[in-house]
């Protein structure tokens, strides 16, 4: 069939770059019959690609000035026109299940176009609603195992409680701080590590942990090998997002042999199920400092050494199944497939 090249929609990574694109990206650099090219304007608008690959398509009309906002806008447009001219297939990943907040009405404009144009969705994971009629494909999200494996892991400490990633309104960082300092246990301690997005969400983290000599902060993104010394000098991983249905850093912490105290939905009880109920503990509602009291005795119950079962998220598998998708979306383009 000859070699596929796609174009993947993030550029080449950087150390602060999401290892779940580094190693879908290192995987199919590996892979027979393909060649990957990272994005570029030039290329996007006047290069060869067969398949373009995209996660999130506002980080095409993203940006810190208006005037590199507007740019991009008509870059992005171009780039477009490009796509219904030629009729190449866009796969894109469904991380999220609504847009972010914040966009502008052309950037909405933009995001909804390239989803109308959109010709095969990836699902990273089973729950994730598709649209009647719309070409798809379950590709499960891959695990850390591999990534995480290079750094020295630390011994867990009695009571340690763990929040990181970047903290968000939707994330609910103060609703953990809030449940926290409802606990009474002076051994129970929490770090909370994380770039906020605003500094006055910044300032409300740290006028909500003053005070509360158990409460760490680390408000700056945070490198893996620190991350991983992190995660397991703790006993449990609570991430109360208010919104959750794909999460990285719930992958992460399981990676890392340490459960994860979320939010009872459909996807995280599906999560469940796969991975093991000892491993994605439940809290329903309104995070409490019960919720974490329970959570916490019940992580430090489980055997030294036991781990989580992710034999599903393998990346070979995973690899394969994004190159199928990519042979789907051009066949589907092409008229040969449905």
């Amino acid at each position: 069939m000859g070699d596929l090249l796609v174009m993947q929609a993030s550029r080449r990574p950087r150390p602060t770059t999401n290892p779940y694109n580094v190693m879908l990206c290192e995987g199919l650099d590996r892979a027979p019959d393909v060649r990957l090219e990272y994005f570029s304007w030039p290329r996007a608008i006047l290069g060869r690609f067969d398949v373009f690959h995209v996660h999130w398509p506002e980080l095409l009309v993203g940006g810190h000035r208006a005037a590199g906002r507007a740019t991009r806008e008509l870059l992005t447009a171009l780039f477009l026109i490009r796509i219904v001219l030629t009729r190449r297939p866009v796969v894109r990943t469904v991380h999220n299940l609504h847009p972010p907040e914040g966009l502008s009405w052309t950037q909405r404009t933009l995001v909804r176009a390239v989803d109308r144009l959109t010709t095969l969705r990836i699902m990273i994971n089973e729950t994730t609603p598709v649209p009647d009629g719309t070409p798809a494909a379950v590709v499960l999200h891959g695990d850390y195992r591999p990534w995480y494996g290079r750094f020295t892991a630390a011994g867990r400490e009695r009571g340690r409680v763990a929040y990181f990633g970047s903290i968000r309104r939707y994330k609910s960082v103060d609703r953990l701080l809030e449940a926290f300092r409802q606990t009474e246990d002076p051994e129970l301690t929490l770090v909370v590590a994380g770039g906020p997005s605003t500094t006055e969400l910044a300032d409300q983290v740290r006028s909500l942990a003053q005070g509360d000599p158990r409460i760490e902060l680390a408000l700056r993104f945070v490198p893996d090998d620190e991350l991983v010394r992190l995660v397991t000098r703790s006993s449990l991983v609570c991430l109360p997002y208010r919104h959750m249905h794909n999460s990285g850093s719930v992958l992460a912490a399981l990676s890392l042999a340490r459960p994860v105290l979320v939010p009872d939905n459909e996807a995280n009880r599906s999560l469940a199920d796969e991975v093991g109920a000892d491993w994605v503990l439940l809290f329903d509602d309104e995070l409490t400092g019960t919720d974490l009291e329970k959570a916490v005795a019940h992580a430090e119950s489980l055997a030294p050494g036991a781990a989580p079962d992710l034999s599903r998220r393998g990346w070979d598998v995973g690899i394969a199944g994004h190159v199928d998708a990519y042979r789907r979306a051009v066949a589907i383009r092409r008229g040969r497939s449905s």
